[in-house]
This record gives structure tokens, sequence and C-alpha cells, in this order.
């Protein structure tokens, strides 16, 4: 006869981010999509923001799955963030939804600059409206959006603002003038705003290598094997069984892998954490290696 049970007298702990509101733009898909699963899987609620009706679905469909998967809140907001009213759709949404009702006050614990553009080409091919357009979503973005955000955020340092950068600015990727000096900008910016929002959150950039999307998928061939020699440099790069078909070939071809979605967005979900409160300002690597955190 098996023993009786006897009820556990430890307290039940909450997750790490359990309650807090994180908004991530370009989340319906690919690094934000996954960066949401890994944030509502600590108890954070979620706003996916992304910027066309073509992902409707998309978003939809995340937003259930992050309720039903991990039982947390989450809404979807198509809105432009190079657009100061799409800034304040987003957070007007925010209000609607996730707004104390004790306190009356809403407040946002993170916020991911993840959505992006990507304009390749040589120095001669780029013309003006490239730029404007690619600094408008890459730059301007980011930045209105911290200033809608900023009355929201809390006051006591447990903030998080995160930035996508990429290793392209730091290696000097051939043809990439315009996306490069995007987020190039957006580290300084993060180093600026490590200072002034100081009281409010830490303000960190990560900057991925090639990571397996369908945007690297489907990009020219050419600007894979752009990459290709940093591969075999790359300490993580390297093909092992355990890899999916799909990216054992793609390793092998290259001589080594890109980084897997959930690899991005745990060394983002690190960052969230109280843990890395003591962390800001900087540039964190998040490119297994191609280029070393100091």
């Amino acid at each position: 006869m098996s023993a009786p049970q006897v009820p556990s007298s430890r307290p039940v702990v909450p997750r790490i981010l359990e309650g807090k509101l994180a908004i991530v733009t370009g989340s319906a898909r690919g690094i934000g999509a996954a960066i949401v699963r890994n944030l509502a899987s600590k108890g954070c609620n979620i706003v996916i923001n992304y910027a066309t009706k073509a992902s409707d679905e998309a978003a939809s469909k995340a937003c259930a799955e992050l309720e039903k998967d991990f039982g947390v809140k989450a809404i979807r907001v198509r809105a432009d963030v190079s657009q100061r009213a799409d800034c304040a759709k987003i957070i007007e949404a925010s209000k609607t939804h996730f707004t104390d009702s004790q306190t009356g006050k809403l407040q946002i614990d993170i916020l991911i600059h993840n959505a992006a553009v990507v304009v390749v080409g040589p120095l001669e091919s780029i013309d003006e409206g490239d730029f404007q357009h690619i600094y408008s979503i890459n730059v301007l973005g980011p930045m209105l959006l911290t200033t809608a955000c900023i009355p929201h955020l809390p006051t006591d340092r447990s903030g998080r603002i995160i930035m996508l950068s990429s290793i392209n600015p730091k290696i000097g990727t051939l043809n990439t003038s315009l996306y490069s000096g995007t987020k190039g900008a957006l580290e300084a910016m993060a180093r600026v705003w490590c200072r002034e929002l100081a009281e409010r959150a830490t303000v960190n950039s990560i900057n991925p290598g090639p990571v397996m999307t369908d945007m690297y998928l489907r990009a020219p061939e050419e600007a894979r094997q752009s990459l290709a020699p940093w591969n075999p440099l790359t300490p993580l790069s390297r093909v092992r069984s355990s890899d999916s078909p799909e990216m054992r070939e793609i390793g092998d071809r290259l001589g080594g892998r890109p980084a897997y979605v959930h690899e991005i967005a745990g060394v983002v979900g690190m960052l969230c954490t109280p843990e890395s409160g003591w962390c800001t300002g900087s540039l964190i690597s998040a490119n297994g290696g191609l280029s070393f955190s100091y």
C-alpha cells in the first residue's frame, strides 16, 4: 500500500517575470516570435507588435498560443513604429488591456526593439529613398516608441530595454552600409539611454549573427555566403548530430550553422531577469562567439 501523500509546505514560487508586461516589436514571426515565447514562459504578459496586415493571422495565432501554453495575457497591435501616432496606438492598447485595476496605472516593464528592415547593396547603389526608409524604421522607430513608453516605465530600475543589433556593424559585412549603419546607431543609442533612463530601466544591445529565420532562408545565396568565411571561426557554429536536417545541410555547406531563434531569444530573456540588473549600456554577444562581449 502506498504511503499517503503529505502536502508540501514549500511556498509556490512565481515565475521570474510573473505579471510583468513586455512590448516586443516585429514579434509576429522569426526572432521576435521566439522572444515573446521565452518571456511568456517566464510569466510575462505580452504585446505583439507588427507592421502589416499580412501578419494579422500569425499574430492572432501567436497570442492564442501564448495564452494557452503559458497562462499569460497577450494582445496584438498592428502599428508602424516609425509613426508617432502609431506608437501612441500601442500605448493606448496597452492601457486598455493592462492598466492595473488597483492603481489605475499602466507599467511597461520590458521593451524589445526587434522590428527592422534590411536593405543591402554596394555603396554606389544606395539612394535617398532607401536611406530614409531603413533609418525611419530601424532607428527613428525605436526612438519614438521608447519616448512613448517613458511615462510608463518603472521608477525602481527594474525596467528592461533591449536593442536587437547585428554582427554586421562589428565585422563590416560587405554591402551592408545602410543596414549596418542603422544597427550601429542602435548600439550608440543604448549607451546614451542607459544614462538618461538609469533610474527607470537598464538598456542593452545584443548582436546576433546569422539566424535560421524565414528571412534568412529567403535571402539570396550570396548574402549567406558573405558571412560564410566567419563560420569556421565561430566556436559554437560547428554542426552536431542533434541539429535538424535542414540546419545540418546549411551548416555543412557554409562551414558552420546559423543560430536557432530560441538561442537568440534566450539571451534576450536572460537580460530581462532581475539578475541582470547590474548590466547596462552593454553590447552582449549573441552570435556563438563570432564576436566576443568585452
